[in-house]
């Protein structure tokens, strides 16, 4: 015979509070997973991570540079030492022209860029979402991107002649091509339901393009827009060393070839040196901080 007992509204409310309780524990347990904790790193975890080990790096460079010139290694003045390259630096500083040669250089190189990042940043998303366009140019722009930057300055200096025109033509035929292919890679490795979900929700058109596609992008962009960086600096410092002028002032390019037609191994590897400060510093000042950002905004970055 089936029992007729019902529960106990005390047991009914034991059972009701059980559930909640669980279910309050599981909601608990999925917002910590969704959620990633972000903590500044310590001044000591900074000091060890990104400071210890590029001065090291520096220093084993300088000890193992030093060391070739000690023992002789080269032929006399072919490797420089440290030491004279330093006298170099000193003498350029001194003479009050050190800053003003880096400058020189820095400023055509960043105008440049940002010239090349308002030409490429819409012939990329042209690129990305016209079909025929992507057909009929797409191509184009990746024969352009692997075409050496140096083969540009001929014909630059020709239709151009000796001017910073010229330099800023270089660097555009240098670096658009590498901003756009950037910004389809991005476009291309965009989720297709995020295109589905911001046309129901009636971002289509120009407004999709700035509020759904651009920021699902961003990771493929950035990169484009560091590469667009390097080769912008790569095609100025070959029209400065093959298109040097008393006109066009004295830049990093022109240094490096002062220093090759005087036999100056000093001054070339000063050159050298300057051209390679440069890009690092733009890189940890712009595109590193850059990238951070973009990663704490996805959650990707545990520590800062």
């Amino acid at each position: 015979m089936a029992s007729t007992e019902t529960p106990s509204p005390a047991k009914g409310r034991a059972g009701d509070d059980g559930g909640n309780h669980d279910l309050a524990g599981l909601e608990a347990g999925l917002d910590a997973l969704d959620s990633v904790q972000t903590q500044r790193a310590s001044f000591k975890e900074v000091l060890l991570e990104k400071v210890v080990p590029p001065l090291t790096a520096v220093a084993l460079v300088l000890v193992i540079w030093q060391t070739l010139v000690s023992t002789e290694v080269t032929e006399e003045g072919s490797l420089p030492a440290p030491s004279a390259v330093w006298d170099s630096v000193s003498d350029l500083w001194m003479q009050g022209t050190l800053l003003e040669i880096v400058w020189t250089s820095v400023s055509r190189g960043l105008l440049g860029f940002l010239l090349a990042l308002a030409i490429g940043t819409p012939l990329g998303l042209l690129v990305a979402r016209v079909k025929f366009v992507r057909a009929a140019i797409g191509p184009i722009l990746s024969g352009l991107q692997s075409l050496p930057s140096v083969a540009w300055v001929p014909p630059a200096v020709i239709w151009l002649g000796l001017n910073n025109q010229m330099m800023y033509a270089v660097i555009l035929l240098g670096a658009v091509p590498s901003i756009a292919n950037g910004l389809v890679s991005g476009v291309n490795q965009v989720p297709p339901l995020f295109l589905r979900a911001g046309r129901t929700m009636g971002a289509t058109g120009l407004k999709g393009t700035w509020f759904i596609v651009m920021p699902a992008a961003l990771p493929g962009y950035v990169a484009g827009l560091k590469q667009g960086w390097a080769f912008s600096w790569r095609s100025l410092m070959a029209a400065e060393i093959i298109a040097s002028s008393p006109d066009l002032g004295l830049g990093l390019g022109q240094l490096l070839e002062n220093g090759r037609n005087n036999s100056d191994m000093p001054g070339v590897f000063l050159a050298i040196l300057l051209i390679l400060v440069v890009g690092i510093a733009i890189d940890l000042l712009i595109f590193s901080p850059l990238e951070r950002a973009i990663l704490r905004g996805r959650g990707l970055l545990v520590k800062s």
